[in-house]
């Protein structure tokens, strides 16, 4: 299990970045995210998730969001994504 943890503020004036080094990390192996040190986020942050979900996806992998802070959920929910996002077996979202 390799674990790709994000930064402390994922925005759009990050997120190109952010979705790069991400995919960088699916590519090498990364099956699980630690969002524990996201601070600062926008609607940006779940384009750059559902991105990542979706690369996982397309090598045949699980990517499990894990320590969602409860407000980015709360902005997934609010678009009618939060279904996308969320993982079954992390309770924290």
């Amino acid at each position: 299990m390799i674990m790709l943890t994000t930064g402390p503020a994922l925005t759009q004036s990050n997120a190109r970045a952010a979705l790069k080094m991400g995919l960088v990390h699916i590519a090498t192996g990364a099956d699980r995210v630690d969002c524990a040190p996201l601070a600062h986020f926008d609607s940006a942050a779940l384009a750059v998730l559902l991105a990542w979900r979706r690369a996982a996806r397309a090598r045949g992998m699980t990517l499990r969001l894990l320590n969602v802070p409860a407000q980015l959920a709360n902005l997934a929910r609010a678009y009618g994504i939060d279904t996308l996002i969320a993982d079954r077996k992390n309770a924290s979202f």
